[in-house]
């Protein structure tokens, strides 16, 4: 597996496998295919943070990306969304694409990453409650789910309330 910046020509694979990644039963779009859209047209995007995972003979398999977000005004990072094609889940494509994009985060000097999902998932890779660092979610019924992982940049004073990327402010 070859983790690697996403290319402009990446694109449509990227959508197909968000996609297939999200696709429920009876939703003819999943949510994440618009917001990945948008988000790639907002002021929070971040070229060097939208990663895919690529598999000879298969192409991409997975996408990651992270955006900027604030807590208050302090700028940090926003994960998400997270896509591994169906056919290629739990086989470590997720765990290779998170991993590589917190190192490339914390290369950029970045403080923090933050993210709403399974505590039993993403605690695995260091994330913790929001609230263990004094960072309230953007909306208060979160709860456990949004999560922080702190990096080398990371300095206790930074505290307030955590906004994603304009886009995620449409779900």
């Amino acid at each position: 597996m070859l983790i690697r910046r996403e290319a402009p020509d990446d694109i449509p694979a990227v959508r197909a496998v968000t996609a297939a990644a999200f696709a429920k039963q009876g939703v003819a779009v999943p949510i994440e295919l618009p917001l990945l859209d948008e988000l790639r047209g907002c002021d929070g995007w971040l070229p060097e943070l939208s990663l895919v995972a690529t598999l000879e003979g298969h192409g991409i398999v997975g996408h990651v990306v992270c955006t900027r977000g604030h807590i208050d005004t302090a700028p940090v990072l926003g994960l998400g969304p997270l896509s591994v094609h169906p056919g290629h889940q739990r086989r470590g494509v997720g765990l290779a694409l998170v991993h590589t994009v917190l190192g490339a985060a914390d290369a950029l000097g970045e403080p923090l990453v933050a993210l709403l999902g399974s505590p039993a998932y993403y605690g695995r890779y260091g994330f913790r409650p929001s609230t263990e660092y004094g960072i309230a979610p953007p909306d208060p019924a979160y709860g456990d789910y949004f999560q922080v992982r702190t990096l080398s940049a990371y300095e206790p004073t930074l505290r307030g309330t955590f906004a994603y990327a304009t886009p995620f402010d449409d779900l």
